[in-house]
């Protein structure tokens, strides 16, 4: 029986570990790439690593990062506290409207921003005068700023109302202005929120193509992008890939060590006690203005940029283009979407029913894969496909595989909620019963699942709808994408003929968002 036990066990991790190794084997060919390039004189490595250019990028990079998190910090902290800590009216209608910048992808926002200025810019016809177009540093900031400050506005929002207000009533009554307890006793509990969003943030510039290549900001991403499909220097893109993931395992290992410093869980006994709003007096037009504008800058300049260039260059071929492309990415969105509830399955079932270090390790591992940059996860996968299967290089399987492993971490979370809902017992009397360990799991528990599932593949379904650099390197020749047409169009500077492709990702997009938020609303 215990045999027995034991086979039925490791049947049942079998699936997340071929998930798993699937996701890990590619990055062993990434490096088997790089080291090929070594000859036997040893100034080779040091010609490829330890080049003046890769500190560049490295700085580059670097600096985008931190001037990404500072500005999302002063953006998002604002709105988080106004939204969840003052008596506003139609909070929800702000809160909402600071968490629409997440259905417009980061190059859609660049696109935006580029098509502002220049002497055909949108200012210039609006104003009849012109401004100079952003690109660049300040470009890619602004922009990766834009696009990412939701991350953070959700994440502190969560936990300010999360808060227990008898530590900052403790404060007041020691004699603390409540700018000094915000400081002293409410930024203190913030750090988990900041970190985790910190975390997602960065990762998101070091994986980013689409921004940078579009205001041509030389990072890690963008000159692997230049090295592969330009230069055709293969090694020494793998190399500034391995580059990217030991800057992104960096940035995995601070973020844990900073959170295993950071303890706020109560002392003692007590019940903790519902948040107190303050009230701002004078102050509440200034901060209906501040909200306002935030919403301007992240969502109405890029809708109205792009509702404008379609206006103006409007042509109803462009129709034909759009449908093209919609077939494309809902060709690639549907089936990673429904691959990756099914796949998110196994992992949250031996990660929930039986805890290990093999099941932690398992679950570890999707997020190893998401966080890899999309640009460096895709360039290991083509290493992996010439060299093993290489009659399938450039197919849409291909691409629907990288989608799937690369957004699976994202459809773990709503599963895993959904089996810690239900009981174990629910197996064990269907075993009663008479059925078979896969028919009691079907019958019983596979229901409750359901709607986990049905979420994860909607949060996969619009990441994959928005994926560019994935789709970039690995779609088929001449295979057409909403997103591949608007950063076809924009890095030629025709923005009219972009305009249709970026707006029916931002009604889409958009649409989505809204019943995510409605949904979340009515549980």
């Amino acid at each position: 029986m215990a045999q027995l036990a034991s086979q039925n066990l490791l049947f049942k991790f079998i699936p997340a570990i071929a998930v798993g190794i699937g996701g890990l084997i590619p990055l062993g060919y990434l490096l088997a790439k790089a080291l090929s390039g070594i000859t036997a004189e040893d100034t080779a490595l040091l010609e490829i690593v330890f080049r003046w250019r890769n500190g560049r990028l490295f700085v580059n990079t670097l600096l985008l990062a931190v001037g990404v998190l500072t500005f999302d910090v002063l953006l998002a902290t604002p709105a988080a506290w106004l939204t969840s800590r003052v008596p506003l009216k139609g909070k929800r209608f702000f809160t909402v409207l600071c968490a629409l910048p997440l259905a417009i992808p980061g190059y859609v926002m660049a696109y935006s921003l580029l098509a502002l200025g220049g002497n055909n810019g949108i200012v210039a016809q609006l104003f009849g005068k012109s401004i100079p177009r952003l690109s660049g540093y300040w470009g890619a900031l602004i922009a990766l700023s834009a696009y990412t400050s939701p991350y953070l506005f959700l994440n502190l929002r969560t936990a300010l109302l999360g808060l227990d207000a008898s530590l900052e009533e403790s404060a007041r009554s020691l004699g603390y202005r409540y700018r000094e307890v915000f400081y002293h006793v409410i930024l203190p509990q913030l750090r988990p929120a900041f970190y985790a969003s910190g975390l997602l943030i960065s990762l998101h510039v070091l994986g980013d193509f689409g921004v940078v290549s579009l205001m041509r900001y030389e990072t890690f991403s963008y000159a692997l992008y230049t090295e592969y499909m330009l230069s055709f220097k293969h090694v020494y893109a793998a190399w500034l890939a391995l580059m990217l993931l030991a800057f992104t395992a960096s940035l995995l290992y601070l973020e844990a060590r900073l959170l295993n410093r950071v303890t706020l869980h109560r002392a003692g006994r007590g019940v903790s006690r519902y948040l107190s709003l303050v009230s701002l007096g004078a102050w509440h037009t200034p901060a209906y203005l501040y909200l306002i504008l935030l919403a301007l800058v992240t969502v109405g300049v890029p809708a109205g940029t792009v509702f404008l260039w379609m206006v103006k260059g409007f042509n109803t071929a462009a129709l034909d283009g759009i449908l093209a492309g919609l077939i494309g990415s809902l060709s690639i969105a549907i089936p990673a979407g429904i691959l990756c509830a099914l796949f998110a399955v196994p992992f949250a079932y031996v990660g929930v029913r039986y805890p290990s270090r093999i099941s932690n390790a398992l679950a570890r591992v999707a997020y190893i894969v998401y966080a890899i940059p999309p640009l460096a996860f895709a360039l290991s996968l083509i290493f992996f496909v010439l060299n093993s299967v290489p009659f399938i290089y450039k197919t849409l399987p291909v691409l629907i595989y990288a989608c799937t492993l690369h957004f699976l971490a994202e459809a773990i979370g709503p599963v895993r909620s959904s089996l810690y809902q239900a009981s174990p017992h629910l197996e064990e009397a269907a075993r009663s019963l008479g059925y078979s360990p896969i028919q009691a799991f079907f019958r019983a528990l596979f229901p409750i699942l359901m709607r986990g599932m049905l979420t994860a593949t909607a949060l996969v379904f619009l990441a994959t709808m928005k994926e560019l650099p994935l789709t970039f390197l690995l779609s088929p020749p001449g295979y057409e994408t909403l997103a591949l047409n608007v950063w076809s169009y924009t890095t030629e500077a025709m923005f009219a003929e972009a305009a249709p492709y970026a707006l029916a990702i931002l009604l889409f997009s958009g649409l989505f968002v809204g019943v995510l938020s409605r949904e979340e609303g009515q549980t």
